[in-house]
């Protein structure tokens, strides 16, 4: 080994320093940790065991444990089992605790036990950030993604789900049945193990057969018409490919525009985003203290209702509206081909001609007004590329003017969308990584926001170092 660094012979005896402080250096990370939780108000957040017990055994306080989750959850150790050995062997977790190594169980309800309180943990670091002026602008990007839960998908039943199971075992259990014929006119040894065989297979699937008809009945009586077994809470969910799908939650997220920080977060239970943009605008602006905010958005958000209720909020949305007119699929005018005069509350046509309002419906509670003029569409040249019908209508939502007002915004604004990529969608990409790629640890949803927080804590917490540092950041903390 001549010509290398060596190393100490591991058999040497040595006197290691009495301090375990010289052991962790003054710009690690996990000074942040013991400082931020140090400087929370547990008790005001809602921490359980603040107060000792006055009898029994002394229990750890929650501070000791949350230090180890945040630290853990720094470093891609989710796991309370991971966290245990962790926790007696790594130098910084022994400095962070005191040495302290609480049994897996411990630790695992510590997380169960305390999830509003872990989770306001995570917003008084937002709030922190807003006191040092950390967001800038105020504009988020808004977005969703879908997260593994623990159920998997053969766990997962829905109705179209347990038509195909029962076709595939009505099919599986036909075909047992023609081999049975065919062993029972064999003779031999061997073709009666056969038959044995075969016919514990068919009983088999018959079992599975009342089972699926059972399962029919649950999903059926299911409000959503779907039925975990797993993790009740978790729902089947499209993503972004054709034909797939996951078993999971639909997690939320508001990043700021400024540093990329996530202001506001949530998670639910349906795939869909559109009943989703007004509720996390309202968490991002009350996490940013601002009086007005502007949100981006992708098509999977565009509702007429939630844009409404964001313009009672004071944010302005910025969303592409989805085609969905079947019209334009055909290859004919669209109603976006129709132009709006609101001085004179007509329609304008490709062709010129005025439609005027003939009409005023209600419909899932939304008042539609519709417009047509049957004497110019029975003239005009350009009918075929407009409607098979006998005249051309055009339906407008009674507050179609915030409709036409984003549609401004987002002509005027033609990077708004990059720009939305740019700022969401990294934050979700990096937590999976630190996840694993892989489902959440805990069941049921209020268990899986608790997980949420401790991960959207982790990062920001990362960001922020990253950008002023260790020490200025301490130093913020305890001003």
């Amino acid at each position: 080994m001549s010509g290398f660094i060596e190393g100490c012979d591991r058999r040497q005896p040595t006197l290691l320093p009495d301090c375990l402080d010289d052991y962790v250096a003054e710009d690690n990370l996990v000074r942040v940790v013991d400082v931020f939780v140090d400087d929370l108000n547990l008790g005001a957040l809602g921490f359980e065991g603040v107060t000792p017990a006055p009898t029994g055994r002394p229990a750890y306080h929650p501070a000791t444990l949350l230090k180890l989750y945040v630290y853990g959850y720094l470093h891609k150790v989710q796991s309370s089992r991971r966290l245990e050995r962790e926790a007696g062997r790594n130098v910084e977790l022994m400095w962070l605790t005191g040495r302290l190594a609480p049994d897996h169980k411990t630790i695992a309800d510590f997380r169960k036990d305390n999830g509003p309180a872990i989770q306001a943990a995570c917003a008084q670091f937002v709030a922190l950030c807003r006191q040092i002026g950390l967001f800038g602008s105020a504009l988020v990007a808004i977005d969703g993604s879908k997260f593994k839960a623990v159920n998997s998908r053969d766990k997962n039943f829905t109705a179209n789900k347990l038509q195909k199971r029962l076709e595939q075992v009505a099919e599986h259990i036909a075909g047992y049945l023609r081999d049975l014929d065919t062993a029972d006119r064999q003779e031999g040894e061997a073709a009666e193990a056969r038959s044995g065989r075969l016919k514990e297979k068919v009983e088999r699937l018959r079992e599975q057969m009342k089972m699926l008809q059972a399962m029919e009945v649950r999903v059926e009586t299911a409000p959503d018409g779907q039925v975990s077994l797993t993790d009740p809470d978790a729902r089947s969910m499209a993503t972004s490919g054709r034909g797939s799908g996951i078993v999971g939650y639909n997690v939320q997220s508001a990043v700021e525009a400024e540093h990329h920080l996530i202001v506001a977060h949530d998670v639910v239970m349906t795939g869909s985003d559109r009943e989703q943009l007004a509720a996390m605008a309202a968490k991002a602006k009350d996490a940013m203290g601002v009086a007005k905010l502007d949100a981006l958005a992708d098509r999977g958000y565009f509702s007429g209702e939630e844009i409404r209720s964001c313009d009672a909020l004071g944010v302005t949305p910025y969303l592409p509206k989805p085609l969905t007119s079947g019209a334009k699929a055909d290859g004919r005018f669209g109603k976006q081909d129709f132009v709006y005069l609101p001085e004179q509350d007509v329609y304008r046509c490709p062709s010129g001609a005025l439609l005027r309002r003939h009409m005023t419906t209600v419909e899932r509670g939304m008042t539609l007004h519709r417009y047509w003029d049957r004497a110019s569409c029975q003239a005009c040249a350009l009918k075929a590329q407009c409607t098979p019908s006998i005249e051309r209508r055009v339906t407008r939502w009674e507050h179609e003017a915030l409709i036409d007002a984003l549609q401004r915004r987002m002509d005027l604004t033609p990077g708004a969308m990059r720009l939305r990529r740019r700022l969401v969608e990294h934050p979700f990409g990096t937590i999976k990584a630190w996840m694993g790629s892989t489902h959440f640890l805990m069941k049921r949803l209020p268990n899986v926001k608790t997980e949420i927080g401790l991960h959207v804590l982790a990062y920001n917490l990362k960001r922020v170092i990253a950008i002023l540092g260790v020490g200025p950041l301490i130093e913020a903390i305890r001003a």
